[in-house]
């Protein structure tokens, strides 16, 4: 019990000593944020998750090496689908890209808290009740499959009920106020544009980890691999996006690919306690082959232009 309580609190100081540097030293300073900036930063997040992953398998076993993998490729995968959501939301609240990584970081942070609070709760339901896991089997192949048939869905930020109920709460300015979340104007306590730009990607993510979380519980019922996967995929999350942003619209398939990849592990769920249970290198390798599949036939054919040269679906 000892070794497992240093285990969590050593993983939760790097997480945190990371954090600090990289608000406080390496982006101190608000800038845009560099394609090769962004690939370097994506480069170091993998590294340091598969040199992670070497440590897991280490330590506690090839098994949990391997599930730790899986886990990792499963919820870096699905974390695409929020970089489209923060490409959509930048874009329509015409954000600065100065000031597009501060909203990031602390949406980020945001979200490893409620991430880390959704896997607790997670394990405690199926240490509980075991037969939750053919819920949340369920669950996933009914989201794979409405990914597949809506690719094209849209997101009007606007109808938001979170905005709604925010701007009756608190009257947000007209315009941003630098990187500034709060400004006083006349005595007045007013939240800036920037802020609800930051409401809408915490609850973008929560609408996410409702369905990546159940899959990943697919590979492991180990919180401890669950909880690190997840992070290290969300840490390396604001790098994908400005790794990823000029080229999203390049990857079409994806979204089909990821929806066959839920869909799939909600399966892997049913079949859990079976005869017919999948292994997890047969599942590591069915996901890998998927979202290569749908990487390449996304380039094989690419999006045609539509009237006025807008891309059809």
């Amino acid at each position: 019990m000892t070794d497992t309580l240093w285990l969590w609190i050593g993983f939760n100081g790097f997480v945190l000593i990371m954090l600090a540097l990289d608000l406080g030293v390496f982006h101190r300073k608000a800038h845009v944020v560099t394609l090769k900036e962004s690939l370097t930063w994506t480069a170091i997040w993998i590294s340091l998750a598969l040199l992670f992953n070497l440590g897991v398998a280490h330590y506690m076993g090839d098994e949990k090496g391997l599930e730790f993998f899986t886990g990792y490729v499963i919820e870096k995968s699905l974390s695409v689908d929020n970089v489209f959501v923060f490409a959509l939301l930048f874009s329509y609240f015409a954000v600065p890209p100065l000031y597009q990584h501060k909203v990031l970081f602390w949406g980020i942070l945001g979200a490893l808290a409620m991430r880390a609070v959704m896997i607790f709760l997670g394990a405690a339901l199926i240490a509980k009740f075991g037969w939750i896991i053919y819920v949340f089997g369920a669950f996933l192949i009914l989201t794979g499959i409405k990914m597949i048939v809506k690719r094209e869905e849209e997101i009007h930020p606007e109808r938001n009920p979170l905005v709604r109920w925010f701007k009756k709460l608190m009257p947000v300015t007209s315009d941003y106020r630098g990187d500034r979340f709060f400004v006083r104007e006349n005595g007045v306590r007013m939240a800036t544009p920037l802020f609800v730009v930051l409401l809408l990607v915490e609850f973008s993510d929560l609408i996410f980890a409702v369905d990546s979380i159940p899959a990943i519980f697919a590979v492991t019922k180990d919180p401890f691999i669950v909880y690190t996967s997840n992070v290290f995929a969300i840490l390396g999350l604001r790098s994908l996006y400005f790794a990823l942003s000029g080229v999203l619209d390049k990857f079409h398939y994806l979204k089909v690919g990821l929806g066959v990849v839920l869909s799939f592990v909600g399966v892997k769920m049913l079949l859990a306690h079976s005869p017919w249970k999948i292994d997890t290198h047969v599942s590591l390798g069915v996901i890998v082959l998927v979202l290569a599949a749908s990487v390449v036939a996304s380039l094989w054919w690419p999006k045609k232009a539509g009237k006025h040269g807008l891309p059809l679906p």
